[in-house]
């Protein structure tokens, strides 16, 4: 659940390229818009298979399927989760092909016929994430989910690791392909990720002063994160390494995004592993666990990741790797025009429909 739960962040971040994209009209963004929505398909996929897991057996995933299963719409926020997730995953897989499809037949994307589903996954990008983090505030039961900052803290942490992972992504695709993306797209994303850290870090000290400053039963849970508990004469502080690796983990990585060691790739590459893997911590071992600890009854149960949830994590993970990996191979040589629909010659000597070139390197051709 805590990967399902970052997944869905990564998912719902493809949104910090197709605004700049399709809103701001800025043009290098244009040439990778199309990446960052296969990177959020892939999310959505790996989202789906999380769930699986985490339902017992295959089987009863029909159950979640709407208009198949018993989703119980809309009274279940389950469902109103199954609903966005699937339906931001017909979105982005339309945009995708459609965008393809045109560039390998040698066409201009007709704009009535993908623009507003663009305008759509906009908001529906924005739905994904906030109908995740209404799963947590729901449970009144946990009080260490049951908080309106929930919700906005999510959003910004998605748009601080999703950004930071396509940094790295595009920067392997720039290295392996000969697809070109402009150094000015990574400098997008790199302020993009700068500000939503900082907002991260902001509303994260907020929860901590709320949680901290009146000490009493309620706050145990974050209480036990970063500090552990004493409970019965027994120490238990299993969570806290965890928890300091990632708050330290962010502030490294916005202490080198402020300053001018941000323009050497190496070092924005280290900034971007470093919150990437803040966030997942914070999604997983600092928000899954300790909403569990202590238990109704008072008692305190540590938990560690076993071998099998940790194969079965890596598993999932490498299959997002293949997927993303095989549907960026077959985009590129479409996308760089190496690979078209080829026709009969025209008058002029050239393939049908590919007399008037499109732009190598742009997916939606628009001026």
């Amino acid at each position: 659940i805590a990967n399902f739960t970052f997944l869905v962040g990564i998912a719902a971040a493809a949104v910090m390229l197709v605004i700049p994209a399709y809103i701001y009209r800025i043009r290098d963004v244009y040439d990778v818009v199309l990446f960052g929505e296969l990177m959020s398909f892939t999310a959505i996929i790996l989202s789906l298979l999380f769930v699986t897991v985490d339902l017992g057996r295959p089987a009863l995933f029909w159950h979640l399927i709407p208009g198949v299963g018993i989703l119980h719409f809309p009274e279940s926020l389950l469902a109103w989760d199954m609903v966005v997730l699937l339906g931001y995953l017909l979105l982005n897989a339309y945009i995708c092909a459609y965008l393809l499809y045109t560039k390998y037949v040698g066409r201009r994307p007709t704009w009535i016929f993908y623009i507003p589903f663009v305008f759509v996954s906009i908001g529906w990008a924005i739905s994904v994430h906030t109908a995740t983090a209404f799963l947590y505030v729901g449970l009144v039961g946990r009080p260490f989910w049951n908080a309106s900052i929930i919700a906005p803290r999510f959003l910004v942490s998605a748009f601080v690791s999703g950004p930071a992972l396509m940094i790295l992504t595009f920067q392997i695709i720039r290295r392996t392909t000969s697809f070109r993306i402009s150094d000015h797209v990574l400098g997008i994303l790199r302020q993009i990720v700068t500000a939503c850290l900082l907002i991260n870090l902001f509303l994260l000290a907020s929860e901590l002063f709320k949680e901290l400053y009146s000490a009493d039963l309620r706050n145990a849970s974050m209480r036990y994160l970063f500090f552990g508990l004493d409970h019965h004469g027994q120490t238990y502080n299993k969570l806290v390494p965890w928890i300091w690796a990632a708050v330290g983990g962010q502030l490294l990585a916005v202490s080198i995004l402020l300053t001018p060691l941000r323009s050497r790739l190496l070092f924005l590459d280290i900034a971007c592993v470093l919150s990437v893997l803040g966030v997942w911590i914070e999604k997983g071992m600092g928000l899954v666990i300790p909403g569990f600890i202590p238990t109704p009854l008072g008692d305190v149960i540590e938990y560690t990741p076993s071998t099998n949830e940790t194969l079965i994590c890596v598993g999932i993970w490498a299959f997002g790797g293949l997927l993303y990996t095989w549907m960026v191979k077959l985009a590129v040589p479409i996308m760089t025009g190496e690979f078209h629909r080829k026709t009969g010659p025209s008058q002029d000597g050239t393939p049908d429909g590919l007399s008037e070139p499109v732009s190598s390197a742009g997916t939606t051709g628009l001026a």
